[in-house]
C-alpha cells in the first residue's frame, strides 16, 4: 500500500465523520419522531468513534482505550437499533437498546480482561456484532413488501442492505485475519485505508439521502388532501369503499395475507393500493393496516366473559397471526399492555377462568 494512500486515510475519515455529524444534527433538529432522532444520533456518535478508533493514526491520537473507543464498541448494536426503528417502527426502549449494551459490556471486558480471556471475549464480541448485522439485514428484507412508504422502500436495498453487508464483511475479515494475518483481505479491514474509504462512501451516500430528514423516510406520514382531479378522487373513494367491505367481511383474518394478494383480489395495481393505504388511511406499512382491525377484534374478545377460557394464543391464531410473538408486540404497541394484562383489567383479577386461559 502506497504512502500517499495511507496519508489520505485520516482526511477521508475526517470528511466522513463530518458528514455523519451534520446528518445526525440535521435529523435531531427536524420534526421527525423522537425515536428516529435518538436512534440517528446514537448511530452517528458511535459510527464516528468507530471511524476514528479503527484508524492507526487517529486511534493513536485519541487513545485506543479512551472514551472514544468505548463509544465505538456498540456500533453494531446501535445499527441494529436504527434498522429496527426505521424499517419496523419499533420504539427505543431498554429492550431494543440491549444489543448495544451487550456489545459495550463485551468491549469493555476485552480492555480489562487478562490475556487468556481476551481471545474468547474478542470472538464473542465479533460474532455478536456479525449476528446483529445479519438480523438487521433480515429486518430490512422481511418487511420490504409490506412497506407503504416508497422512500423507505427504496432505501432498503439502495443503502442499508449495503451497510449490513459491509458490517458482516468486516466481521468475516476480522476472523480471517486471525487465521492468516497476511491474507489478501487485509487491505479491506476497517482499520486500513480501503476499508475506511468504503465505510466513508456509505456514510456520504447516507448524508445525501438523510440530510433533510425526509418525512416519507423517518416520520409519520400525513394523510394527503383530497385529490385535485375529481375523477381520481372518485376512484379513490370507490377503492376505499371496497377496502371497507373487505374489512367488514373480516378478510384480515387470513394468515399470511399480503398486499399483493389483496391487490389481486381487488383488481387494482399494487402500487396504487399501497399509495392509497398510506396517503388516505395513514398507515406506514401493511401490517399496521391489518393490525388495526385485528387488535380491535382481539380487545373485544379478551374483554368478553364468554371467551375467558379461550387462550391468548388461540385468539391470536384465529385473528390471522402466524405466531404469538407478533400478536403480543402489536397488541402492546396499540394498547400499552400485553393481551394477558388487558384481559385481567377487563374481566377483573378475580375471574376464576383467567389462570386457565393465559
Amino acid at each position: 500500500m502506497s504512502d500517499s494512500i495511507a496519508v489520505l486515510d485520516p482526511f477521508v475519515r475526517g470528511i466522513a465523520a463530518g458528514a455523519m455529524a451534520v446528518t445526525s444534527m440535521g435529523v435531531w433538529r427536524s420534526r421527525v419522531s423522537m425515536r428516529a432522532r435518538v436512534a440517528t444520533v446514537l448511530l452517528g456518535v458511535s459510527t464516528i468513534a468507530w471511524l476514528v478508533t479503527e484508524s492507526w493514526a487517529l486511534g493513536a491520537a485519541f487513545g485506543h482505550l479512551s472514551i472514544v473507543a468505548a463509544t465505538a464498541y456498540p456500533v453494531g448494536g446501535i445499527f441494529w437499533l436504527f434498522t429496527a426503528t426505521l424499517f419496523e417502527d419499533r420504539p427505543v426502549t431498554p429492550l431494543t437498546l440491549l444489543p448495544a449494551a451487550g456489545l459495550l459490556a463485551l468491549g469493555l471486558a476485552m480492555g480489562i480482561a487478562p490475556q487468556a480471556a481476551s481471545g474468547p471475549l474478542w470472538t464473542a464480541f465479533n460474532l455478536a456484532s456479525g449476528l446483529f448485522a445479519v438480523h438487521a439485514g433480515y429486518m430490512i428484507v422481511r418487511s420490504w413488501r409490506g412497506d407503504l412508504l416508497e422512500g423507505r422502500r427504496r432505501l432498503r436495498g439502495l443503502l442499508f442492505g449495503l451497510v449490513a453487508a459491509f458490517v458482516v464483511g468486516q466481521v468475516t475479515i476480522s476472523f480471517l485475519s486471525r487465521l492468516d494475518p497476511a491474507g489478501p483481505w487485509r487491505p479491506f479491514m476497517i482499520g486500513r485505508p480501503y476499508g475506511g474509504a468504503m465505510l466513508a462512501a456509505l456514510i456520504l451516500a447516507g448524508a445525501v439521502l438523510f440530510l433533510q430528514a425526509r418525512p416519507e423516510v423517518f416520520g409519520a406520514q400525513r394523510r394527503r388532501d383530497p385529490a385535485a382531479d375529481p375523477r381520481a378522487e372518485a376512484a379513490d373513494r370507490l377503492l376505499v369503499g371496497r377496502l371497507d367491505t373487505f374489512l367488514a367481511a373480516e378478510g384480515w383474518r387470513r394468515e399470511g395475507l399480503s398486499i399483493g394478494t389483496l391487490a389481486g383480489e381487488l383488481s387494482v395495481p399494487e402500487h396504487r393500493l399501497r399509495r392509497l393505504i398510506n396517503n388516505r388511511l395513514g398507515h406506514r406499512n401493511f401490517a399496521d393496516f391489518l393490525n388495526a382491525s385485528r387488535i380491535a377484534a382481539a380487545r373485544r374478545r379478551l374483554a368478553d366473559p364468554a371467551e375467558a377460557r379461550t387462550t391468548v394464543a388461540a385468539i391470536a391464531f384465529d385473528l390471522g397471526y402466524g405466531s404469538l410473538g407478533p400478536f403480543n408486540r402489536a397488541f402492546r404497541a396499540a394498547t400499552g399492555a400485553t393481551p394477558t394484562e388487558w384481559r385481567r383489567q377487563a374481566l377483573g383479577e378475580t375471574s376464576p377462568s383467567l389462570e386457565q386461559s393465559v
